[in-house]
């Protein structure tokens, strides 16, 4: 695993290096926010590891950049701002996952791995053929894992992306929020159902200009509707 881990405390930043190395992960470090998002473009991370206190600029700031530039990552952020707020905050600006200081080392692990076989194309049901679904205005291509709105590739975390894979492929027809919650957030049995209602909620705001809603079912679950 290629690990980019944007922390400005040194000997946090040094003793995280030492023992995520240790546990066969290749970590290149970043102190500076101002920094962070040229380094990120450079390395081609599988997971970047974010702190919320940086110099230059703050971490949500650093996240918010980067998933506007297209930058689809996946994203823990590691901080002792562990608020419900702050937490919030990280989760609708782009994360994929938070963990408060001070935590578990084999926890972070467990919690990088996770994410970091959480791929673009990961999440969507099993489907071999290599035609185009479509669904309004939405192209979703199968053997890339993509999904484009006249030509033009959506910018989506990959938990949005794995969302959006799953409804895409059941066009019509609802899907659980129990089945989405296993495909957005496999393995990970502390994340509670809710959290999927804040990738809805983000990626609704994505499909408002596309013809494509995002509907919920209440009892039944979520599913795209083509626009009238």
């Amino acid at each position: 695993m290629k690990l980019l881990l944007i922390e400005d405390d040194p000997s946090m930043q040094a003793a995280l290096q030492r023992a995520l190395s240790r546990r066969g992960m290749e970590v290149q470090g970043c102190t500076d926010g101002k920094l962070a998002l040229e380094q990120w473009l450079a390395s081609t991370p599988d997971v970047v590891v974010l702190d919320l206190t940086l110099p230059g600029l703050d971490g949500l700031q650093v996240l918010e950049q980067a998933r506007r530039r297209g930058l689809a990552t996946p994203v823990l952020i590691l901080t002792a701002r562990g608020t419900v707020g702050d937490r919030i905050m990280g989760l609708n600006t782009g994360a994929d996952d938070y963990l408060p200081k001070p935590f578990d080392l084999d926890e972070l692990e467990a919690r990088l791995r996770a994410l970091s076989r959480r791929r673009p194309s990961a999440g969507a049901e099993t489907d071999t053929s290599t035609t185009p679904q479509w669904v309004g205005g939405l192209r979703y291509e199968k053997d890339s894992g993509a999904i484009y709105h006249r030509d033009q590739v959506l910018e989506l975390t990959p938990r949005e992306l794995a969302l959006l894979q799953a409804l895409i492929a059941k066009p019509g027809h609802a899907v659980s929020k129990e089945r989405l919650f296993e495909l957005v957030f496999p393995g990970e049995a502390d994340v509670q159902y809710e959290a999927v209602e804040v990738v809805v909620y983000r990626l609704r705001k994505k499909l408002a200009h596309t013809g494509v809603s995002l509907m919920t079912l209440r009892g039944l679950g979520y599913l795209l509707k083509v626009d009238a």
